[in-house]
């Protein structure tokens, strides 16, 4: 028999993807809800260093993957509009009190809150260019485009936020310039810390509804997660707010010694800070781009799955594959039980891949055959 080779995306509700395979629904559905038990830490036994157990519910395809529909791009556009809004804000207020007190580290929060507020434009067009359906060309759908436009997003967020403040603070520091009416910079920072703050809870209220589903800490979900736009918001944020403090610091430490040096340090202390988080968005959305592969405790759900149906008898290779934000990739090889002509075989492989295909998050399905001498994947 000639090679068929199967790709799936698959939408994480283990009762969802169930539905979509059809007459073997309901004992594959009992097969994950049992791998999912055992993988879930027994009460009292010490735990390791392996990241945490997800339940049967949304937890189950980790990694940010496959959440139930009504986690989609529609709370993602909002908290990126919101961020948006408060950094334009934020931005236009800064750049006011920069140019009336003269300070360095209120010149270096300005250029780092209208970065912010280019940044949210890029993060408005990866949602809107990611979620759109597939094509023949794209038979996958646009899913990456997300990792793109947010990689667009950290470059800004590194030479239009990072490197311009690290370059005025040292220019402040070869060539001082007067400051005064310190109040109106405290003013100011005290509103956008406001501001911030409120784009921050936005976020950190998306990220927690699905943090708590998938049974992680918050922090571990943001670094995981495959939406780039929520890690791009709550990072940026969380930078803003570290750097208002940063700001406020320098400026108090001006006005108390007089000296140009505390602030303009304060404006190089912000670019370094937005230079190491922008580095990190960088690393992130590089490795959606390349190919991050989906979270272990989900291909091992999978496998046996797979192996608990009745027309496979063994798996060879199997892959799970991030292809946009909630979105995964499953490519395997595997062997089909009895003994059928190719063309049946074919027919078989082909109405499981548009079973499967009816989901709203699977794009497509490819299986192949595995050759008999090729070992069988272990769960």
């Amino acid at each position: 028999m000639r090679n068929v080779a199967v790709a799936a995306i698959i939408n994480e509700p283990a009762t969802a993807w169930a539905r979509t395979i059809g007459p073997h629904a309901d004992r594959l559905t009992s097969r994950v809800r049992e791998v999912s038990e055992r993988m879930a830490p027994h009460e009292g036994e010490a735990r390791g260093p392996a990241p945490k157990s997800v339940g049967i519910g949304p937890g189950l395809f980790g990694v940010g993957l496959g959440w139930p529909m009504r986690w989609g791009g529609s709370d993602s556009t909002l908290t990126v509009l919101v961020a948006l809004g408060a950094n334009l804000l934020v931005a236009v207020a800064k750049s006011v009190a920069a140019v009336i007190t003269g300070s360095a580290s209120l010149t270096a929060e300005a250029a780092h809150s209208w970065a912010d507020t280019g940044n949210e434009l890029f993060l408005v067009v990866a949602n809107r260019r990611s979620s759109r359906p597939p094509d023949q060309a794209h038979p996958l759908g646009h899913g990456r485009e997300a990792y793109v436009w947010s990689m667009f997003a950290a470059l800004g967020l590194f030479v239009a936020g990072g490197a311009v403040s690290i370059i005025h603070g040292v220019n402040e520091l070869r060539a001082p310039t007067p400051a005064d009416d310190f109040a109106v910079g405290y003013l100011v920072l005290a509103i956008s810390f406001v501001l911030e703050g409120t784009s921050l809870l936005r976020s950190i209220r998306q990220a927690n509804t699905e943090a708590r589903a998938l049974r992680r800490d918050l922090i571990e979900h943001v670094l995981a997660t495959s939406d780039p736009t929520l890690r791009a918001v709550f990072a940026e944020d969380v930078a803003a707010l570290i750097g208002l403090i940063l700001a406020a610091a320098g400026l108090a430490a001006r006005q108390l010694s007089g000296s140009v040096i505390p602030d303009a340090v304060g404006s190089i202390l912000i670019g370094v800070l937005l230079v190491v988080v922008a580095l990190q968005l960088i690393n992130r959305n590089r490795r959606f781009l390349v190919g991050e592969e989906a979270d272990p405790r989900l291909r091992v759900a999978v496998l046996r799955a797979l192996l608990d149906m009745p027309e496979v008898s063994k798996v060879s290779y199997l892959r799970l594959e991030v292809v946009g934000p909630r979105l995964i990739a499953i490519t395997g090889a595997v062997d089909l039980t009895g003994d059928d002509v190719e063309s049946h075989v074919a027919i078989r492989l082909r109405a499981l891949e548009d079973k499967i295909s009816t989901s709203p998050a699977v794009a497509g399905a490819l299986f192949s055959l595995s050759a008999p001498d090729e070992p069988p994947v272990l769960p």
